[in-house]
């Protein structure tokens, strides 16, 4: 379990890509600058997924693991 405290928690269990990414897109949008999301997704291809996305955003994936079967990522909004 990560230390780092998210503002808010967005889980997208169950859903496939590019559900997550779009969910993720949404989300990050409604938080200010420097909040962080904690995204629980269940697709395999999740962090590849959300690597690329922050990437492409510009937004910091500051960490993701593996608990009980499910991927969760903490991304803090940068812009």
């Amino acid at each position: 379990m990560s230390a780092i405290s998210a503002d808010k928690v967005l889980d997208c269990s169950g859903l496939l890509c590019p559900l997550p990414v779009i969910k993720t897109t949404k989300a990050i949008k409604e938080l200010q600058v420097g909040q962080v999301l904690k995204m629980i997704a269940t697709d395999p291809g999740a962090p590849a997924d959300m690597e690329a996305w922050a990437k492409q955003t510009g937004n910091e994936l500051l960490a993701s693991e593996q608990e009980d079967g499910k991927f969760v990522f903490y991304i803090r909004r940068t812009k």
